[in-house]
């Protein structure tokens, strides 16, 4: 599949902002009373944030090319 520069830079763009929103939202759901409560959804954000990570590490692989 080839990509066009920038579709690239665009869909580093909505990573970068879906990171961040996915930060926010671990950071106040584990400021709430009772994070254990909401250990899952802490657990899911944090596995997404990490594949975020990934595919914006290979988006920028990919543009240095």
């Amino acid at each position: 599949m080839e990509l066009s520069k920038e579709e690239l830079m665009e869909a580093k763009r909505q990573i970068d902002s879906t990171l961040h929103k996915l930060r926010e939202t671990v950071k106040t759901l584990e400021s709430k009373g009772d994070p254990a409560r909401y250990r899952s959804q802490i657990t899911l954000a944090q596995r997404r944030i990490k594949a975020f990570e990934i595919a914006n590490h290979l988006i920028e692989k990919e543009l240095a090319r």
